[in-house]
């Protein structure tokens, strides 16, 4: 029965292959946060190298690649259509537009495994090649046109609970591109025969093993302090209204001071989303000294717009002491194409960002403020490019990522991001605390275990004891090589297995 419909999959040819290509990627996407639907990729990805293996051509084979991207990206990114309708009035004509757009170039990034599976031997073979030739994909995806490394297949195993938390630990050891290499192998192995099968089962086995072996392991004494992230719930539409201003800062100083009466006079930092201000704390004084009184002792890191010597805006990060002291300042380097700013190549009259958008910072960051422990700064999109968060030559002791996720709504968007956050936990080693201004807030330890979180749409505060650091991880020593090198062994084993046969209908291997 397996074997009549690979073979009727195999068959299929122009519309029909493309339809159910699309059909696959919708399908793989539901295994994506916050859904964690993991049998949608062992339907997916069997179809897929089902349509690759009847290819007649590389090209073909890359075409259907890419409905299958196009299919997982615009499932997978729908909520951007939420950050458009937030200006329907200015760019009501980009709703039916965006997500397919950003989903068709992003759909290039699985055309191109898609072609280098097809070199490869049906069967185990051509698994293998499209697993590594997707991860280097990922990898591309991360650098190309400053990067969009969103919906990694690896963080499919983060869901909730005590079950994901075994499951991500193995990127202390492979990253989150690791994780989606053994995911893809994985989820081929419907295709491969029973001695694949059961081997799957073996790497199911061990991967668990780890997770709960390095999860027993004992914790390093924790920091004396504890972490107030203040979520104050302000809509996206009403973030900059002028009339609104002035009571949006009153409710992050009301929430503040709610929060540091809690701590009880415990040692405490204080933490507002990215750019929750809506005063220019670099020259407002009194701004300042405000957040400093409502503080009452504690430090505060407060997400703020300010602007540079030539006068750019830079979404940046203050640490504010006592008097309303400038302690540090942290600027965003990681910038939201088309969102923060305007790419040079793109013409003049798609560019959305008024004046080019605002200017990057020097890169990561770890800043030294009195009285808390050396702490790494993520604003928002930051938090989704592995091994591209902490200043590894000055590595801090905790993460800080603020974010603004009221662009999203309530919808899957704000959800991924919180799990590409969890994901750096794991595999830096380091606590990581979220502010957000409309959810989710969270606090995750050095191994992305959960232990504080205010939902979506509230309106409140998380104190959070700090938790410690752990020995840093393998995969932060080794970096991006590691599943780089690893995914291009993949390629080199599978295109050595056998050349591929010359001339007419290329054999069934797959359930051998």
């Amino acid at each position: 029965m397996l074997q009549s419909l690979t073979d009727r999959l195999a068959a299929l040819r122009g519309w029909r292959a493309d339809s159910a290509a699309v059909c696959a990627g919708v399908v793989s996407a539901l295994a994506l946060p916050p859904l964690y639907v993991l049998p949608g990729l062992l339907v997916g990805i069997p179809v897929l190298l089902c349509l690759i293996r009847g290819a007649r051509t590389p090209w073909i084979a890359a075409r259907r690649g890419w409905w299958f991207g196009f299919g997982l990206y615009t499932v997978g990114l729908y909520w951007i259509t939420e950050a458009i309708l937030i200006e329907a009035a200015r760019f009501w004509w980009l709703v039916p537009l965006a997500v397919p757009a950003l989903a068709a170039v992003l759909a290039i990034f699985a055309a191109v495994p898609a072609a280098v599976a097809w070199r490869a031997r049906p069967g185990w073979p051509a698994a293998l090649a499209l697993a590594g030739g997707w991860v280097l994909s990922d990898l591309a995806r991360q650098f190309v046109a400053t990067g969009f490394p969103w919906n990694p297949l690896g963080s499919v195993w983060e869901f909730p609970g005590p079950a994901g938390d075994i499951m991500i630990q193995p990127a202390s050891l492979v990253g989150v591109h690791g994780l989606t290499l053994a995911t893809l192998v994985l989820a081929a192995t419907p295709l491969l025969g029973w001695a694949w099968r059961a081997g799957g089962l073996v790497l199911l086995a061990l991967w668990c093993a780890f997770g709960i072996v390095r999860l027993d392991q004992p914790l390093p004494p924790a920091p004396d302090l504890t972490v107030l992230l203040i979520q104050g719930n302000v809509a996206q539409g009403q973030k900059w209204d002028r009339g609104l201003m002035v009571g949006i800062f009153r409710r992050y100083l009301d929430l503040t001071r709610q929060a540091v009466a809690q701590a009880g006079g415990h040692p405490a930092v204080v933490v507002w989303p990215e750019t929750a201000s809506p005063a220019l704390l670099e020259n407002d004084g009194p701004a300042r000294a405000a957040i400093a009184d409502a503080a009452h002792g504690a430090r505060a890191l407060i997400g703020s717009v300010r602007f540079d010597a030539a006068d750019r805006p830079r979404n940046s990060l203050f640490a504010i002491g006592p008097g309303g002291t400038i302690e540090a300042i942290y600027d965003k380097w990681h910038l939201v194409p088309f969102g923060e700013y305007a790419p040079g190549w793109v013409p003049g009259a798609l560019q959305l960002v008024p004046g080019g958008g605002f200017a990057s910072g020097p890169g990561p960051q770890t800043l030294h403020v009195p009285g808390i422990p050396p702490v790494g700064v993520l604003i928002c999109y930051e938090a989704i490019f592995p091994s591209e968060v902490i200043d590894e030559a000055h590595r801090p002791a905790w993460i800080v990522n603020v974010t603004n996720d009221a662009w999203f709504g309530n919808s899957s968007g704000p959800r991924q991001h919180l799990a590409a956050a969890r994901m750096r936990a794991v595999e830096e080693g380091l606590p990581l605390l979220r502010a957000a201004n409309t959810g989710i807030s969270a606090g995750f330890d050095s191994r992305g275990h959960e232990v504080a979180r205010l939902g979506m749409q509230q309106t409140g505060f998380l104190a959070v004891r700090l938790p410690p650091a752990i020995a840093i991880p393998f995969y932060t020593q080794a970096g991006l090589w590691l599943p780089g090198g690893a995914a291009m062994l993949l390629i080199i084993v599978s295109l050595a297995a056998r050349k591929r046969v010359q001339g007419g209908e290329r054999p069934n291997f797959y359930t051998v």
